[in-house]
């Protein structure tokens, strides 16, 4: 399906049960969002073909795994036409430990976030950008000391009451 998927009510629902558990059955999810199963999988299936789930992951709690290091980085390029942003992303997006990138509006131009097996590890990918000549006038890290809290949830069901 290319063309637009208009969302209601129930795919709103589905959208937030799924976000919540990605594992749950389609018997389990359709009894939540108040249909039966076949209609639920067909609404799910229309739902993926529209671009709106984009895929299905496990959360993994990095503190189990050991030492690691989250730094977010301002990045300020010297030149702002569309190909130097281009590629700036191409570059950043082949770059492992950059979980995040988003072209912000402000005092510079992207935020990312990279999570790296330490300092040394971060400082020399950073290193390794610069020395690409991508274009980079300026960048500031921000070395995260602790996470209170992480949010995997977007309030689907405020965002889509706040449209109408």
């Amino acid at each position: 399906m290319t063309g637009h998927y208009r969302l209601d009510r129930i795919d709103v629902k589905i959208l937030a049960v799924l976000q919540r558990n990605g594992r749950i059955t389609n018997v389990e999810l359709a009894d939540e969002v108040n249909l039966s199963p076949s209609p639920c999988l067909m609404r799910v299936k229309k739902l993926q073909q529209a671009g709106y789930i984009t895929g299905y992951s496990a959360q993994i709690d990095l503190s189990k795994l050991g030492e690691t290091l989250t730094v977010f980085t301002e990045f300020t390029l010297k030149n702002h036409r569309q190909i130097d942003f281009a590629r700036f992303q191409e570059a950043l997006e082949k770059v492992e430990s950059c979980v995040e990138c988003h072209l912000v509006s402000g005092g510079y131009d992207y935020l990312a976030k990279f999570v790296t097996s330490g300092i040394s590890a971060y400082q020399s990918m950073v290193e390794g950008l610069i020395d690409r000549n991508l274009g980079i006038d300026k960048y500031f890290s921000f070395v995260v000391l602790k996470t209170p809290f992480v949010k995997q949830q977007i309030p689907l069901a405020r965002l889509f009451d706040e449209r109408d």
